[in-house]
């Protein structure tokens, strides 16, 4: 055994870290019959049937192997036994012609920038291919292709270090495509292939490779190394053995180099008995290794037997425990039939939940039935209500009539301020005849100083009496005309007075009313400042307080809707006031049986008037409601953050339909663009459009400014807004007690002016009458005078006296203008009484309209709540309903376990005549198995376990005993089955060492040389050993000699035939040799040719490919051979890219 390990050892330092090529096939013309039997590579199974004994001895089993070192004696007995055999098989196979191989052989090359090729393309033959051409052409790049695309590793073609090396200078992707013949029986997956396999391999700078394993069609079949790898397998391509492929630099060493030790290394890997012997011996360690641990193992065996003996003893005394367990049998039956009667007794109350049930199904449909109604009759009311609303009409004729008074009462100003401007007139025209008068009074003087000489006496009393009369009566009409003046300017004075004094009482209530309302928001912010939800209602913080504490029918109640809800922009605040004011205080509950209890809770706190709606949770998708985007509506001007509380406002104020919009005019033109609609406006109109055409308006009320509603919508800046209102409150008083100063002052001066007014029309009337007597008076002396008088006094006379009545007329005109002017304001009171009659009226309907609507608005509500309560029930029953039909089907299920569990029962033992209760029985059963238990517990297991145990260490001693007798006896098998197979490695590797000796000799008698082949399979080497025809005569005592002394084409004629007879030991399809005449002269390399040739034609199923730089003139060539010439290197090309 020592020898053998020596001789493996000194193989595997040889082929160092290089790829081993796998184990060939054998072919069967490979075979020989010595002496009758056939000697191959196959493996042999030896199997030793044993009868099995009770004690196994495992040191019988340690017994050495069988010794293999070679014998020279032995080797010399079996080429005496066998060469007489071998030669004639040798020499009668040389005859004959060989056939054409059917899978295996290289069809076709490509090679696509490749070393220094661009694009070339082999087409070879079935049997030999010679290939020529000058140094430098690229011959050897075929042989290394077909290393590189067969999977083989770049360092073994000596060429290049890395697939990058082999790429075409200035390319960067080189590509090699072989197709390999695929036919006959032991074709390869021919249904997938076909008759040809196309192997592709490409690879790039940098660094990347891939295979493509194609159909003949070039269908790509796979991708993976594996199947290359199990297709070179099936074929026996060995691309990796040297004597398959000989390279340019193997062969120049091979054949001028190689050392008697490196061509016997050369020749057991080439033949693989290198990698045979490898697989033996670490074959051989794994037995020995194995024996080892069988040799461990069987050393528990006793150990497992007292295991057995242990559990046997327990067993035995744990058998008396067996009496005890008898009564607890009894128990089971007992406790069996006492379960089969608590689940009698529970599918009995069973029934009567679903009795119940039905009981309260009932009660919830006669609840479904009366919320029906409930919401029939609140449907009714609101259609009453809508019915009453439009009964009500509109005030448009009210709003017309109050624009035609407020027009004329303009009308009566302008007219008034007509008549002010004729008094201005007249008062001129006046003026102008009082200076007139006076003029002819002059004129008439100096007159009467003409004449007066002529009526001294008798004209001069009466001239002097119409004189005076004069005077006196210019002296009445001066008074007179200055007290009306007096008294229009005194009038004047009051009625703006008044006027003024109305405006500033008209503006003090305003501001009133703004203080009231500032006060009002002041409160409010200080509530809110102690609680958020002041504007929503009085102490709801209190309420939702309470509201967790309290037990409801359903979910808790939601509330205040407000502090869910928030305005996007400021600037539609006081619009969303005035129209979601109400509904922000209200609460939302999902049970109408919960209405009563939060009514009274909101009582209690101070909140009278709060809503409550019913609404189920349903999140329902509400986007089919939504007009397009570009329309603004209620909803999308909140911000409503609980989905709950949004769906609650669209169901009761339809606010994700609703358009708001500035004006009523912009609101009917969005209406009227959608087609129809509602839309509220900032002028608080809600403006409709009905779908089949038309529309109406109305005003809506608006908040009271003291509303805490007002607060709404407001910002959370508490301390600004208080501060604002702050202000504005400051400035409202001041001017409030401004205006009250002034009202004060001006009440004084109205009333002062009342008396003066009314003395000066007594004083007017009087001096009127006194007028009127000295006119009579003056009137009688005129005429006294005009008869005394001459003509001209009596024109002065008459033009006077026109002017006087001219003048009394203009005042008579003044006295009519001012009658006008008094009826006309006597006609503005009417029209301003009528005036401010209609506005009331106005405010009284829309107070009318306001307070039907909020009737409106709660039917609504109350008829949501219906539509909720019928919701609710309906959904209830079918709770119930789903409920019952659970109960009934525990029922069936329970009255199934009933009848399942008395079967069980009555199969397990006979009926127990009354049995107990679960619980006790199950007590006394527990206290029995306790007492087992804790005798169990002193003997480490139950009496059952310990039965197992029993049987499971004798199961686990039969098991091992029959595991160790197995594993010996195939580690014995093993044992015999590697000294066969040793024993016919070393008859394989005699027989093909003596096929090699023959062979040589026959290929050197070809050149008429004489030699043989010396093995020596103890030292490892290989020598040739060679007499040429010219050392006959000059070395006639020995005739052999050393392959050193012969000459450079002796010397590769013989490494030839060494070669040509070691491929005739090999399986593989392929011979692949490269320069293999470099050193031949002409003589050599001819009969080397030739010889080459012949064995080639010979080989059966084999394929050559030969490549050489000489030229084929002198060869004589036949059908089997190609050759392929290659183009001579391009000019100027010094070095191949092969770095």
């Amino acid at each position: 055994m020592a020898i053998k390990r020596r001789v493996v050892e000194e193989s595997d330092s040889e082929v160092g870290g290089s790829q081993v090529a796998k184990r060939p096939r054998v072919r069967e013309s490979n075979n020989v019959e010595v002496n009758g039997l056939p000697v191959a590579s196959g493996s042999h199974t030896v199997q030793d049937k044993q009868k099995p004994s009770e004690v196994i001895d495992v040191e019988e089993e340690d017994e050495d192997i069988q010794q293999m070192a070679p014998d020279a004696d032995e080797e010399k007995r079996f080429e005496q036994e066998h060469e007489d055999a071998i030669r004639e098989r040798v020499f009668s196979g040389q005859k004959g012609q060989g056939n054409i191989a059917e899978m295996g052989i290289i069809e076709k090359l490509e090679m696509y920038n490749f070393m220094c090729h661009k694009c070339l393309v082999f087409n070879f033959g079935p049997q030999i291919n010679f290939i020529i051409g000058h140094n430098g052409s690229g011959k050897s790049a075929v042989l290394t292709a077909l290393t590189i695309a067969l999977g083989g590793k770049a360092t073994i073609t000596g060429r290049g270090s890395g697939l990058r090396s082999f790429i075409k200078e200035g390319e960067d992707v080189a590509e090699i495509t072989v197709s390999i013949k695929n036919q006959g029986e032991d074709a390869y997956k021919p249904k997938i292939y076909g008759e040809s396999i196309l192997v592709r391999r490409q690879f790039s700078k940098t660094g990347s490779s891939s295979y493509k394993i194609m159909a003949k069609n070039e269908k790509v079949i796979s991708t993976k190394r594996e199947e290359l790898s199990n297709i070179c397998d099936h074929m026996n391509i060995q691309v990796d053995n040297p004597m398959n492929i000989l390279t340019q630099d193997s062969a120049r060493q091979f054949l001028s180099a190689s050392a008697p030790g490196d061509k016997y290394k050369f020749f057991l890997k080439g033949t693989q008995l290198s990698q045979l012997s490898e697989e033996y011996s670490t074959c051989m360690e794994n037995i020995v290794q194995t024996q080892k641990v069988l040799k461990n193992k069987s050393e528990i065996l006793p150990d497992l037997e007292d295991a057995l003996r242990d559990a046997t003893q327990r067993f035995k005394e744990a058998d008396k425990a067996r009496q005890q367990k008898h009564k607890a049998d009894e128990l089971k039956k007992e406790l069996a039939w006492a379960h089969v009667a608590a689940k009698q007794e529970e599918y009995m109350e069973k029934l009567g939940e679903v009795e119940k049930q039905k009981k309260r199904v009932k009660k919830v449909k006669s609840s479904l039935e009366s919320a029906e109604i409930d919401q029939t009759k609140a449907e009714e009311a609101v259609a009453e209500l809508e019915q009453e609303n439009e009964q009500l009409g509109n005030f448009e004729h009210m709003e017309q009539r109050k624009k035609e008074v407020q027009e004329e009462l303009k009308k009566n100003t302008k007219q008034l301020n007509a008549f002010k401007s004729e008094e201005r007139q007249m008062n001129d025209e006046i003026n102008e005849q009082n200076d007139y008068i006076v003029r002819l009074k002059g004129q008439m003087n100096e007159e009467t100083e003409k004449i007066a000489r002529f009526t001294q006496g008798k004209q001069e009393e009466a001239l002097r009496k119409l004189e005076e009369a004069n005077q006196s009566i210019t002296a009445t009409e001066a008074e007179i005309s200055g007290m009306v003046d007096e008294q229009q300017r005194l009038m004047r004075e009051q009625d703006g007075t008044r006027a003024k004094g109305l405006a500033l009482e008209q503006e003090l209530g305003g501001i009133k009313q703004q203080i009231e309302a500032t006060t009002s928001q002041l409160n409010l912010i200080d509530q809110r400042e102690r609680t958020k939800l002041a504007p929503f209602g009085t102490n709801l913080d209190r309420v939702l307080a309470d509201i967790p504490q309290m037990r409801w029918h359903g979910q808790k109640p939601v509330g205040p809707l407000g502090q869910f809800v928030k305005a996007r922009n400021p600037r539609w605040a006081p619009l969303l006031r005035a129209r979601l004011g109400g509904a922000m205080s209200t609460f939302a509950i999902t049970d109408p049986r919960d209405r009563a209890q939060l009514d009274a809770l909101l009582k209690r706190h101070g909140n009278h008037k709060s809503n409550i709606v019913i609404s189920e949770v349903d999140l329902f998708d509400y986007s089919t409601g939504e007009p397009p985007a570009e329309y603004t509506t209620v909803l999308r001007i909140l911000d409503i953050s609980d989905e709950y509380v949004l769906r609650i406002l669209i169901n009761s104020a339809n606010i994700e339909g609703i358009l708001v919009a500035e004006t009523r005019a912009d609101a009917d033109r969005q209406l009227q663009r959608l087609g129809r609609g509602i839309a509220w406006t900032m002028d608080f109109y809600t403006v409709h459009r009905f779908p089949e055409g038309g529309g109406q308006s109305s005003l809506a009320q608006q908040l009271r400014p003291s509303d805490p509603r007002q607060q709404l919508f407001t910002s959370d800046d508490l301390a600004g807004q208080r501060q604002r209102f702050q202000e504005q409150l400051k400035d409202a008083e001041a001017r409030h007690q401004n205006l009250s100063m002034q009202i004060a002052e001006l009440q004084k001066t109205y009333r002062a002016s009342g008396p003066l007014i009314g003395t000066l029309k007594t004083r007017i009337a009087e001096a009127q009458r006194r007028l009127r007597a000295l006119q009579n008076t003056r009137d009688g002396l005129q005429e006294e005078v005009n008869q005394e008088l001459p003509a001209s006094m009596q024109t002065f006379q008459e033009e006077l006296k026109a002017a006087e009545e001219k003048k009394m007329a203009v005042i008579a005109q003044f006295k009519e203008l001012a009658d006008k002017k008094a009826r006309l304001d006597r006609a503005q009171h009417p029209l301003m009484e009528e005036r401010d009659n209609l506005r009331s009226q106005i405010n009284r309907f829309d107070q009318e309209r306001a307070a039907l609507k909020d009737k409106v608005e709660k039917a609504s509500v109350q008829r949501i709540s219906a539509q909720s309560a019928v919701a609710h029930w309906g959904k209830k029953i079918a709770e119930e309903n789903g409920k019952l039909a659970g109960l009934q089907e525990t029922a069936d299920q329970l009255e199934q376990e009933f009848q399942t569990w008395t079967g069980k029962a009555e199969e397990y033992c006979e009926q127990w005549p009354e049995p107990r209760k679960v619980a006790e029985v199950q007590k006394n059963l527990e206290s029995i198995q306790r007492a087992l238990q804790d005798r169990e517990r002193r003997q480490g297991a139950s009496v059952e376990q310990m039965a197992a145990e029993v049987n499971k260490r004798q199961a686990a001693l039969d098991a091992a005993k029959k595991d160790l007798k197995l594993m010996m006896q195939l580690n014995k098998s093993l044992r015999k089955s590697i000294n066969v197979r040793l024993t016919r490695w070393h008859e394989f590797r005699r027989h093909i060492a003596l096929r090699c000796k023959l062979y040589f000799g026959y290929h050197l008698s070809n050149r008429g040389y004489n030699g043989k082949v010396l093995f020596d399979h103890i030292l490892g080497t290989l020598q040739l050993k060679v007499q040429t025809d010219d050392q006959v005569a000059t070395q006639a005592g020995n005739r052999e000699k050393d392959p050193n002394a012969l000459s450079g084409g002796e010397k590769s004629f013989s490494t030839i035939c060494l070669l040509l007879s070691l491929w005739e030991s090999i399986g593989c399809p392929i011979r692949c040799l490269d320069e293999f005449d470099v050193f031949m002269d002409a003589v050599n390399r001819r009969i080397s040719m030739k010889m080459m040739i012949d064995t080639a034609n010979a080989s059966d199923r084999k394929q050559y490919i030969l490549i050489t730089p000489q030229d084929m003139n002198n060869i004589h060539i036949g059908a089997t051979v190609r050759v392929h010439r290659m183009t001579d290197p391009e000019r100027g090309q010094n070095t191949l890219a092969f770095n």
